[in-house]
């Protein structure tokens, strides 16, 4: 059986949740209460993002300078090169913004040759001025949480029905995705949110703590079930 591995971006391949610092840099206070209705369940991601979207105003310059700042964990290649030894697919699914994403991994050269093959789902932005105009392609009609990007979906279309899903996350977004994965590693948010819900999750900190774990398990992954290495978490 396949493996395919799904990574969050934000505050996963990140140290920080890049939406949140443009929107603290450029953007009209209203934002924060726009999350807060957010995260209370009152609205959905997607017309979240859009409403405080709106807000800023930031030119092209001003937004790179941000996003050049931003760094990278540490232990994202050695996660990159341990998926391509093993033969899992990765896969980076972001309710976050593609061309974000794309700047910040562009700016490691060690990093280009291990993202071939690798697709980012992700919110798309791009520049009209001092404003900046957003469209969520991998938005779904049938997604019942209103989502910026449907991660679900995305999972069941990248993964197939031959394929198990593996996430790796950080954030409140990322709750459906673990929902729906077979295999989940967790932090933050995320990690409470899998906890109470009483799914099974990998705790960790930093990236190489999931690319330690995923090696010491090569002939499972490649394979075999293994079902004793599932650290079940207690429901509350």
């Amino acid at each position: 059986m396949k493996n395919v591995l799904f990574l969050d971006f934000d505050g996963t391949i990140t140290q920080c949740d890049v939406t949140d610092l443009i929107l603290e840099a450029f953007a009209e206070p209203q934002w924060r209460a726009i999350e807060a209705d957010w995260e209370a369940g009152r609205m959905g991601s997607r017309d979240c993002l859009h409403a405080q979207m709106r807000l800023v105003r930031a030119s092209r310059r001003e937004l790179d300078d941000l996003l050049d700042s931003i760094e990278i964990d540490d232990g994202f290649g050695g996660l990159l090169e341990v998926c391509a030894c093993n033969s899992i697919q990765v896969h980076i699914v972001s309710e976050g913004f593609d061309y974000c994403i794309r700047r910040i991994l562009a700016r490691s050269a060690e990093l280009t040759p291990l993202l071939r093959g690798v697709r980012i789902c992700a919110s798309h932005l791009e520049p009209e001025g001092d404003r900046w105009r957003i469209e969520f392609p991998f938005a779904h009609h049938s997604c019942p949480h209103g989502c910026a990007t449907c991660k679900p979906m995305v999972m069941r279309l990248l993964a197939r029905a031959s394929a198990r899903a593996i996430f790796v996350g950080d954030g409140l977004s990322d709750r459906y995705a673990a929902q729906h994965a077979d295999e989940v590693f967790a932090k933050g948010r995320l990690a409470d949110f899998c906890a109470t819900r009483g799914i099974a999750f990998f705790p960790y900190a930093r990236l190489a703590e999931v690319a330690a774990h995923l090696a010491a398990r090569g002939d499972a992954l490649n394979g075999r079930a293994d079902e004793e290495i599932l650290v079940g978490m207690e429901a509350s």
